[in-house]
């Protein structure tokens, strides 16, 4: 933090030495910037036990720190606590990054789906398939007396079920396809979580594939936005948080990574659409937004559109009482 902000803040006083009295001298500031339902002596007490833990946040901006914290305790994130969350210094950078056992919550909490991953080690029995018969069966070595390095992992996955849907979605990814992506859309170079944190990089990778099918909530809508501004190296100001004002940066595509999301005329791209798609509460909805699609995209719904409307419409047709073809 700069010294000309320390000064506003703490006025004639004495520039704070450590991190726990710049916290403090902090507090009246963050009470401003949290909703009236967030605590800000736990929030400083989350913002020093994560500081004991990596002291390289005590070199940050403080402003980026509580940002990130604000951020993730809006959606019932908080940092450290049981792998839902993360804060990670990037120089003199914070950023909130959810975790797969965060994002794995929030789709259970919006009651529609449930997803869950998993990792993979040499001696693993594994094996899955695509198609119109998805599946994954894996089952550890029982015999590894301790657990595997990072060296040992082969593959990362993830699982989600919709409720109502007869098969799952599944998507695996070899390690070798993870390390591609995380080149590809890393913009922080080797210090990037990954490095850290591979399996966690790699099972989150895979998860958050599946999440592009399932029912979205704005709380893990504005997770994945989250993990987007991570690859991206954005960070949020704690009053940018505080305001609702932070802009996410658009969603990595594997399939055009450094040319601009396909949008159609009413400058809405794919995820936006697939968005639209699975909010939908009835059939007549539904074939309204995909007929709307098919227009908005030149008389053919794009692959992922058609995915998500297929799947929706298998949901909606359960809850009506109708048999339908998809």
């Amino acid at each position: 933090m700069s010294t000309n902000a320390l000064r506003t803040v703490t006025g004639a006083q004495k520039e704070p030495q450590t991190f726990p009295e710049l916290l403090d001298r902090m507090k009246p500031e963050i009470a401003r910037a949290l909703p009236k339902h967030l605590n800000p002596d736990r929030m400083c007490r989350i913002a020093l036990t994560e500081f004991r833990k990596a002291p390289k946040l005590g070199e940050c901006n403080l402003r980026t720190v509580f940002g990130a914290i604000i951020t993730l305790a809006q959606l019932g994130l908080e940092p450290g606590v049981l792998g839902q969350s993360y804060l990670i210094p990037y120089g003199k950078e914070c950023q909130g990054i959810p975790g797969w056992q965060g994002l794995a919550d929030l789709v259970s909490r919006a009651g529609r789906a449930s997803v869950w991953t998993g990792a993979v080690y040499e001696g693993d029995a594994f094996d899955y398939a695509y198609g119109d018969r998805p599946f994954i069966t894996h089952k550890p070595d029982e015999n590894r007396d301790e657990a595997p390095g990072p060296e040992k992992l082969t593959h990362c996955y993830a699982v989600g079920r919709i409720k109502g849907a007869e098969w799952p979605i599944i998507e695996v990814w070899a390690v070798a396809k993870i390390r591609k992506h995380r080149d590809r859309f890393n913009k922080v170079g080797p210090r990037h979580y990954s490095f850290q944190h591979f399996e966690m990089y790699g099972r989150k990778v895979a998860l958050l594939q599946v999440i592009k099918y399932m029912p979205k909530s704005v709380e893990l809508q504005t997770a994945v936005d989250l993990e987007n501004a991570a690859q991206a190296g954005q960070t949020i100001d704690m009053s940018e948080a505080a305001a609702g004002t932070w802009v996410p940066p658009a969603e990595p595509d594997e399939a055009s990574a450094g040319a601009p999301a396909e949008t159609n005329k009413a400058g809405k791209d794919i995820q936006t659409w697939v968005n639209t798609l699975n909010g939908t509460l009835k059939l007549t909805e539904l074939e309204e937004a995909r007929k709307t699609c098919e227009q908005a995209f030149g008389g053919e719904l794009p692959k992922e559109c058609h995915a998500a409307y297929t799947t929706h419409k298998e949901i909606l047709g359960e809850q009506e009482g109708k048999k339908l073809d998809v």
